[in-house]
């Protein structure tokens, strides 16, 4: 039995090394009438070329978290990643390359250089990062910033509506004009404004004239800074009436001015209201022709009509 396996095996060894022989002697004993000739394309027309250097086409992946201050937990949401190159465009712009919302955010960036902005409300940074090919890299912003929350009310604590009431932020600093170049408009109460820490030159508006708060905050990294300011003002409605008391007459013109004759707010209308911060001012009540005049303080956190006699 042993000698018949033998003789198979060596038998169809013998036969597959004449299978494989064969091609090679058909080929060598062609002639160029018994094949027909085969135009084959060039690989190319198939493949794009690879790179001396395949390792240079080859991207990497970059993950990105943000902290209020080191060390911190990453801000889980709200977060805005903007990823741009690093050589201007033809338009003098850094091109945007990539951005994202949410909290932490990945990327697969081709090899090179970028800078990575983290915005988180109007709190930001940069970063300068080189990725590597076929590099995984996780890199963490600190941001170094904190949150700021405004409120304001009036003397004695006496709440101010909300809808009367507003805040803008500015820089500290002052330009070459004496002026505060604004960073946020039209904030309002109790909102929470992120921001990079620092102090921030504030401005608090009660009404639509001249009650107006100024002061400098300081914002904490990593904190929540709340600020109340108080307004010592007062809401005013003026009405022309021929006795106490009486009607409010109608296509009445009004304008309110300093002691020093400055017009500080002008209308028109049977009632006139307004927020006049306190001191002392001249009311001026035109009618028909006729002018009517009064001498008038406004008592901050006073609430009140006045009233102008046509006498």
């Amino acid at each position: 039995m042993s000698l018949v396996r033998h003789t198979i095996r060596a038998a169809l060894v013998a036969a597959a090394a004449l299978a494989m022989a064969m091609p090679a002697a058909r080929a060598q004993n062609a002639t160029a009438t018994d094949v027909p000739p085969i135009d084959l394309p060039g690989i190319k027309a198939y493949a794009p070329a690879r790179d001396a250097g395949p390792q240079a086409l080859r991207s990497g992946r970059l993950t990105l978290k943000a902290s209020l201050v080191q060390g911190s937990d990453p801000i889980p949401r709200g977060m805005t990643w903007r990823v741009f190159l690093t050589t201007t465009g033809d338009d003098g712009r850094l091109p945007l390359v990539a951005s994202a919302q949410g909290g932490d955010a990945s990327f697969d960036l081709a090899p090179g250089a970028y800078l990575v902005h983290a915005a988180f409300g109007r709190a930001g940074a940069t970063k300068r990062v080189t990725i590597k090919p076929g590099e995984t890299r996780a890199e963490t912003v600190v941001l170094d910033a904190g949150g700021l929350k405004l409120n304001a009310t009036l003397s004695g604590g006496v709440r101010i509506p909300p809808q009367k009431l507003k805040f803008s932020i500015y820089d500290v600093h002052e330009d070459v004009n004496g002026e505060h170049a604004l960073i946020i408009p039209d904030v309002k109460p109790g909102t929470v404004v992120r921001l990079n820490a620092g102090t921030y030159h504030i401005v608090s508006t009660y009404g639509a004239v001249n009650a107006v708060i100024r002061s400098d905050i300081r914002v904490e990294a990593g904190k929540l800074t709340e600020a109340v300011v108080e307004h010592r003002a007062a809401q005013l409605t003026l009405k022309l009436v021929r006795d106490h008391g009486g009607e409010a007459i109608a296509d009445t013109s009004w304008a309110v001015m300093t002691e020093a004759g400055d017009i500080v707010r002008e209308n028109v209308g049977a009632f006139a209201s307004m927020v006049l911060a306190e001191g002392n001012y001249v009311i001026v009540a035109k009618n028909r022709d006729h002018i009517y005049q009064r001498d008038f303080t406004v008592v901050a956190g006073k609430n009140q009509d006045v009233e102008v006699l046509a006498d």
